[in-house]
């Protein structure tokens, strides 16, 4: 039967049919799919994240596949893994509400509730990359209270608090959602049956208007590299998964490495279940840069 390699997906799911002994691990990219009915044209399998109302969002396994363990490693040291930081400047954002993920508003398209916000997307990405030996450090702070116009000022305290304290990241990922605009297309895209909610990567060039104080600019263009190849990755899994990258003028708290991206994570029109639903492909494209895979 055909296999094809992985670059994820995920020690997390291949634990559902492979517990390991207390202290073992299994390297990702040692993880194999064989698929026991004809395979989608996609790279990476559809997951239904279906969690307990009030449980962290957590995938069912996969249909049309089981894995295999090729070969066990211990997760590689911690000096020499791809290191990445997560965090929402906007925390608060949040989607379409649905009977599975009901949410009390703080304000419209928003809501406090880290297990129905940013946050819980952002929880689920650690989860995934976790188990595929990536390291990361997931920031839950709510950047937006006291004013949401300012979150952006507490968001690069808490990003030069970091770098005060010798933290460095590969890869630093401000996750978001967007906001529903009619002209930017479809909304989800359909993968194996299933409703994903579509990503964008946004890059700020940091000109920004006359006075907004941008002494240091990011080095946007390393910035952009990166995530044209991650939206690349994402389209080869599914073409239209991910909408083009976005340069707009500003900086977004990207001057604080040359590794920085802002990802857009569906729209208030999506659901939480279509945002989850998009998490295994985005960590699939990660850990495919987190191998040196992508261009």
């Amino acid at each position: 039967m055909k296999r094809m390699m992985l670059c994820m997906l995920l020690s997390l799911a291949a634990c559902f049919f492979y517990p390991l002994a207390h202290g073992e691990s299994v390297s990702t990219f040692s993880l194999f799919a064989e698929y026991t009915s004809t395979p989608s044209p996609t790279l990476a399998p559809t997951v239904s994240p279906t969690p307990a109302p009030s449980a962290s969002p957590l995938p069912s396994p996969p249909s049309g596949f089981t894995l295999e363990v090729l070969s066990e490693s211990a997760k590689p040291d911690q000096q020499d893994a791809f290191r990445v930081l997560i965090y929402h400047t906007h925390t608060y954002e949040s989607y379409t509400a649905t009977e599975q993920y009901p949410y009390v508003s703080s304000e419209k398209w928003r809501t406090s509730d880290p297990e129905r916000n940013m946050v819980a997307v952002g929880a689920y990405l650690t989860q995934l990359l976790e188990s595929a030996g990536v390291q990361v450090e997931h920031d839950v702070t709510a950047f937006e209270p006291p004013r949401l116009s300012t979150a952006y000022e507490r968001s690069l305290e808490m990003l030069t608090r970091r770098a005060a304290d010798g933290e460095e990241y590969d890869l630093y990922i401000d996750l978001h959602r967007d906001a529903y605009v009619e002209n930017n297309g479809p909304n989800t895209v359909e993968i194996n049956g299933q409703s994903v909610a579509r990503i964008m990567f946004l890059v700020g060039k940091g000109t920004g208007q006359a006075g907004a104080g941008y002494d240091i600019r990011p080095d946007w263009e390393s910035n952009r590299t990166i995530a044209q190849a991650l939206t690349n990755r994402l389209n080869l899994q599914c073409e239209g998964l991910c909408r083009s990258v976005s340069v707009k003028s500003g900086r977004y708290n990207q001057h604080v490495a040359a590794c920085c991206v802002l990802i857009e994570v569906g729209n208030n029109r999506n659901t939480l279940e279509e945002a989850l639903s998009a998490m295994p492909f985005l960590a699939n494209a990660i850990c495919a840069l987190a191998d040196g895979q992508v261009e």
